[in-house]
């Protein structure tokens, strides 16, 4: 593949959707300047964030990547949520900034215009890629050695998941093939380079270790001459049946059961630094009005505490209080027994907090202490923790990461009472998938989902 060109492409597509944005803005602007009563610097500020704030969308969202666009269902895709991520944070700034002076039909017409432009600009990058793509400028050849079971899986994934990957054929010995192949056989082990350079292969691939034949070193070494790029796909299915991920200490290979991106130091401090400004915005803006308003409504109905302080299992279970607004009369079950659909113990104010999901607000503390993250696994009771780790296998390894206000389970359908083992199990599986696949474009996703699914209703929610 041409390299070069792919990063050519990469920041077309990035350029075509900014010009679009900013012609826009000046279009209308010229248009409308009859129309338009604000000042010339509130327009300045909104033209900047719309650059700013698509710069931060596509950015997190990973949509000019190459595994982007690679599919043009997948950039579709990504440009979709992308651009509803943008919206929001478009609504966000006039609403924190106040910038009345606008026009709103300046505003709704380039919110619209760039959607349309968006639309128009993919099947322009439709066209150009599949001119290169028949050119073969983006193509890269690969060629694979050994015909295994691992040669044929590499070469079905390769067609299927890297579309610009053309596969030309295996290199083995003839007494080895037994079937028929897909892909030719192009020649025996010891003539990979000369057949590799005859092809015009850019990659190859070796699914025979160099210590079961010693002539792959030398392979490697003169592919590294002709700047081949060359890698090993080790068989390791004769001693293990599962998934591994591979990482380095130093020059030593380490085999861990599972990817956890936020062992990674950098990751975990964008994580935290996310973490503190969400929650202490919501210190500042939100708490100090909604603590004494639903404080008030809890006292006059029942009396008690206003908030509900419960010790749950946090990161490497770990106990912490976790603090909620009061939803119940004061009861001896109140650590034990989960709250149910028609549960006798919640107040009218306590069933509205809990179907709100305002009951929760209080946990930004929890995540500004540092006990909880935004988005994470539900914490659960002490005794949910015992109970549900003696039936489900992995249980525990949703205790690796900090717990969270809301999660990937919980936008996922999977909140409130766990009356079937099933729904846990479901609920463990979510959250060990957000475990290993964290970004914090994911838990911006998430945090959306959880507000979208409040406002529009949650069935699970009582």
């Amino acid at each position: 593949m041409n390299q070069r060109l792919l990063r050519v492409v990469r920041l077309a597509a990035f350029g075509l959707d900014l010009f679009t944005l900013n012609l826009l803005v000046l279009l209308f602007q010229l248009l409308l300047q009859r129309t338009q009563g604000g000042e010339v610097v509130g327009y300045i500020r909104f033209w900047m964030w719309l650059n700013i704030a698509w710069m931060l969308v596509s950015n997190l969202g990973n949509l000019y990547r190459e595994k982007s666009l690679a599919s043009f269902e997948q950039f579709c895709r990504r440009t979709m949520h992308c651009f509803f991520y943008w919206l929001c944070l478009v609504m966000v700034y006039l609403f924190f900034a106040r910038q009345f002076e606008l026009s709103r039909l300046y505003i709704f017409l380039v919110l619209s215009g760039q959607g349309m432009l968006l639309l128009l600009n993919r099947f322009i990058y439709l066209g150009v890629r599949q001119h290169f793509l028949r050119r073969q400028y983006l193509t890269r050849k690969v060629m694979i050695i050994g015909f295994n079971d691992t040669a044929k899986k590499l070469a079905t994934y390769l067609e299927e998941e890297d579309h610009y990957a053309e596969v030309v054929g295996f290199c083995e010995e003839e007494e080895n093939v037994r079937e028929l192949t897909h892909y030719p056989i192009l020649g025996p082990v010891s003539e990979s380079i000369a057949t590799s350079r005859a092809h015009g292969v850019e990659e190859i691939y070796s699914t025979i270790a160099p210590e079961q034949d010693l002539g792959i070193y030398q392979v490697m070494d003169e592919a590294d001459q002709l700047c081949i790029r060359f890698r090993v796909i080790p068989d390791l299915s004769y001693v293990m049946n599962r998934a591994f991920h591979i990482d380095y200490l130093n020059d030593i290979p380490v085999l861990s059961t599972r990817k956890e991106p936020l062992d990674d130091g950098g990751n975990r401090i964008r994580k935290r630094i996310f973490d503190i400004a969400f929650s202490g915005m919501i210190l500042l803006l939100v708490l100090p009005w909604l603590v004494p308003l639903i404080g008030l409504l809890i006292k006059v109905e029942s009396k008690g505490p206003i908030f509900f302080k419960q010790p749950r299992s946090g990161k490497n279970n770990q106990t912490f209080q976790c603090i909620k607004f009061r939803s119940m009369r004061l009861n001896d079950d109140a650590h034990h027994k989960q709250a149910s659909r028609n549960d006798s113990r919640l107040t009218r104010v306590g069933r509205f907090l809990r179907k709100t999901n305002l009951d929760e607000m209080p946990q930004f503390i929890n995540v500004f202490r540092g006990e909880m993250s935004v988005v994470g696994p539900r914490p659960h009771m002490l005794k949910h923790t015992d109970d549900y780790s003696k039936l489900i296998q992995q249980f525990m390894i949703r205790h690796f990461v900090k717990p969270g206000v809301t999660g990937w389970a919980q936008v996922n359908g999977y909140r409130g009472e766990t009356t079937r083992l099933g729904q846990m199990e479901g609920r463990v599986k979510h959250d060990l998938w957000y475990a290993e696949n964290w970004s914090l474009w994911l838990d911006v996703r998430i945090v959306f989902l959880t507000v979208w699914t409040t406002v529009k209703g949650d069935k699970q929610a009582f």
